[in-house]
Formats: structure tokens, sequence, C-alpha cells
């Protein structure tokens, strides 16, 4: 194992730029090659060597990982290998490389949440998304950087596509990680926009569950009824599968059962009506990812979809005049859900946590209980005000994020379109079908709660027509 402790790079770290299109990213997707493992014309060994190939030239530009271990990843890919030749691959995700963001307990590498008080300190156990991975087969590469705590201090991880620019966060290393081809799936964690936007930002595909619909255990908590256990994907298919394998083996967060739908991705399913939504982001979107947006709109209503929105629906406009005043209650809730543990954390010092951690600490100190049950209430409000809709529609669409990434490493980015789905806690997929600026522009799908096979079958619909339409350019 080879340990990474997560600091600045260096100045002479290697840049790149490498232009994104959605016909050729750099994603390297596994569960469908299963035909491949099948026949025997591949491995799982082989792939998982082009994904080590990858890392050892990248990583240094990159550093999206804290600790490695690629001994140990050897091993399982020829044990998977054989299961596969004999005809008995555990799951669809048995080979997998997967890498798991440092906030997730794993039995074999430190848990580390890119702050010095837990520097080498290891949970000797697996988190239970990772222990079900694991069971069906699925491959540790590593783990990887997240910012201090998933809510403070950045961690070094660049772009893979621009290094200039973030990743995102506050699962960086996952979406570097997946993004740059160095592994199919990575493990992240959103409480306001920490998934859906850095796999936006690094051109991969995500899945934030329903809340609660992936089991949390051995995730470190921050604000319980925010957290959601984040899929960060190659694929469609990887993500989905791996949400299946971790929905049958240890099912959701109790006492949510868990996610129900199939294996592989749900068959496509073209939506009758879809509701378009700007939130606070579009404002602070550029003009290029405006029109990548509207682009990607314009061709689904060509293929027959309706598309509602504030301009020509009157719920919708209700909608989006609730959105619009968010900003507040979700860092209320933010702020006094995390009390416990960031105050613990501030116990070993003041200088052991970073300015962002004091800040919501500082938040937290101002509130009191009644405050707290408003923003409550006011997320009910929101909440009942989506679920409305669901007589009349079948999901919503946004982008990931405020444009493409952008160039600060201090900053992940605003959170205006990943957090209305954190507080309506329905599922939300990141589909990396748009360009802006030459970079990934993440297309979000957001549904129902407790729908998310639906989603995932209307998630495919937009990708093979957005797709298709463009010729591979969406």
């Amino acid at each position: 194992m080879t340990f990474l402790p997560v600091t600045p790079l260096e100045p002479t770290a290697p840049q790149r730029r490498i232009p994104y299109s959605p016909a050729s990213p750099l994603l390297r997707p596994y569960v469908p090659q299963a035909k491949a493992f099948r026949a025997g014309t591949s491995t799982p060994r082989d792939f998982l060597e082009a994904c080590i190939a990858t890392m050892e030239r990248d990583e240094p530009a990159i550093a999206a990982f804290v600790t490695h271990d690629t001994v140990a990843a050897r091993w399982a890919a020829d044990a998977s290998a054989a299961r596969w030749r004999a005809g008995a691959p555990l799951s669809p995700v048995d080979g997998m490389p997967i890498v798991v963001k440092d906030m997730i307990e794993t039995i074999d590498l430190p848990t580390q949440m890119n702050n010095p008080i837990y520097a080498g300190w290891a949970s000797r156990r697996d988190a239970a998304g990772v222990h079900a991975l694991r069971q069906g087969g699925a491959i540790v590469l590593g783990k990887t950087v997240t910012t201090e705590f998933a809510c403070g201090n950045s961690g070094p991880t660049r772009n893979p596509y621009d290094t200039s620019r973030t990743p995102g966060g506050s699962s960086s290393g996952s979406a570097a990680a997946v993004g740059a081809g160095m592994a199919s799936m990575g493990f992240g964690t959103q409480t306001h926009a920490s998934t859906i936007r850095p796999a936006g930002y690094c051109g991969a595909y995500a899945l934030k569950a329903t809340h609660g619909a992936l089991h949390a255990g051995g995730v470190t908590p921050l604000a319980a009824t925010l957290d959601h256990l984040g899929l960060i994907g190659a694929s469609l298919e990887d993500v989905w599968a791996s949400a299946m394998v971790i929905s049958r083996l240890v099912g959701g967060t109790p006492p949510h059962p868990g996610i129900s739908g199939p294996m592989d991705v749900p068959p496509a399913r073209k939506p009758s009506r879809l509701v378009r939504l700007a939130t606070l982001g579009w404002e602070e979107t550029p003009g290029s990812s405006r029109i990548a947006f509207e682009a990607a709109v314009a061709a689904i209503a060509a293929s027959g979809v309706e598309i509602i929105d504030a301009g020509n629906d009157d719920e919708v406009s209700a909608l989006e005049s609730e959105l619009r005043d968010i900003g507040d209650f979700a860092n209320d809730l933010l702020a006094w859900e995390s009390r416990w543990p960031l105050a613990s954390y501030r116990n070993h010092g003041a200088a052991m946590v970073g300015s962002r951690i004091q800040d919501l600490l500082g938040r937290a100190a101002t509130m009191d209980a009644a405050r707290y049950a408003r923003a409550v209430v006011d997320r009910e409000r929101l909440r009942a005000r989506v679920a409305a809709l669901a007589a009349r529609a079948d999901g919503f669409l946004m982008l990931c994020s405020s444009g493409p990434a952008i160039q600060d490493h201090g900053f992940t980015g605003s959170r205006n379109y990943a957090l209305p789905w954190t507080l309506v806690g329905g599922p939300a997929f990141a589909l990396p079908l748009l360009t802006a600026e030459g970079l990934p522009l993440g297309l979000q799908l957001a549904g129902f709660v407790d729908r998310d096979a639906d989603s995932c079958a209307i998630a495919a619909w937009l990708r093979d027509t957005l797709l298709s339409v463009s010729g591979g350019d969406a």
C-alpha cells in the first residue's frame, strides 16, 4: 500500500488540457464489458491494468488519490477473472475497479478525511456500500481525495480535462479518478452538491439516489437529514449496477429498504412531459452553457416530449419561486445538524479545522431550535411542491453546475443546481452529454422520491436520444 498525504501540488506538477466530447470521453466503462469477459476476449485483470497504467501516467497531474493498493487489486482481479472464466461472476460488478471517497470507511485502507486529526486512522471495517460491492466482486483500487470533512478546505485534486480547474467537491478525487479513466466507479457523498456537481465537472455519470435508499453506514456523518451516499461512474450501467448490488446486499439506511428495480439499467423510457428548471443557477450560468442546455432541451422537445417551465405553467412558476428562496434554510439545516461532529473536531484546536468549518459553527451559534424547526418546515413545503407535480410530469431537467469547472482550486463551484434535489430527497442523475468551452457540462435529470428506477429509465432515453441526435457530440 502506498500512502499519499493530502498536500498541495507542487508548482511544477504537470499541466494539461484535453478537449471534451461526449462521443469520446476519457471514461472507462466496466459493466458493458461483460460479453468480452464471458467470451474470454478480455479479463478483469486486463481491464485493471489499463486503469493502473492511466493512474501511473496521469496521477501526478490530477492528484485524485490519497491511498492505493495495486498489489491487492491485482490479486482480486485475477480471482474475478477466474470466476468469469467459470461462468460464475458474483454480480455485474465482479472485477470492477472502484475508488472510495476518503470520508467512507474501508477495512484495509485508512480513512483520513483530509484533516490531520485522522492521519493514519483506520476503522477496520468496510462501510455498508463498500462491503456490498466487495461481496459482489468489485475491487477497491484506493481512497480518493475529499474536501476537509466533506465540507471544508479543498484538497490537491485537479480536473482531468483541464488541470487549471477544480474537479468540484467534496467528492473531488472520486469524480476526477472516474473522469480520467483510472476507475469505473467511485463512491462519493452529497450533503449539498458533492456528487452531482463534481460528476458534471469531470464528465462522468452519477446517481444521488433517494435519501436513504443507499445504505450510509460507515460514511462519516455530517448532517443526517441531508447526507446521501453518491455513486460516480463511467457509464449509466456502472452506476446503476453498483446501486442495485448495494440495495440487494445491504439495503438502504434503515428503515429504508433500498432501491427497488432490476439489476440491469431499466429499458429506456421516453417521458411524456419534463419540467425544465432554472433555479438560482441560471443567473450565474454563462452564455455558452445556456446555449448548450437550450439545444439539449430543444432536441428533447423535438423528439416529442412536452417541456413545461415557469413561463408556461403556474405550478412550475410557483416551484421556481420556492427554489429562489432555499439558500438560507439549506445552510441553516447544514449548520445546525453538523454542529456535531464539527464542534468536536474543533475541540482538538481551532487551528485544526479550516475556515469553512469555522463559518458553519459560527452560523450554528446564532441559531436556536425554533430556527432549525422553521428550516425543516421550509424544506417540507418544497418537497410538497415537487410531489404535487408527480401526477403531471415524469421528471425535471436542469444543469449539474453553473457552467463548466471553474478556474479556482480553492472553491469547488456554485451549489445552486445540485442543492435543490438534496433538499427534495429524490433521485438525481448526472449525465455527461453537454459541452461548453471545450469542457464537460453535465445535464441533470431529477426525479420523484422512491422512483429511482423510473428516473434511470428516463436517463437512459435521454442519453440515447441526445447522443443520437448530435452524432455523439451533444
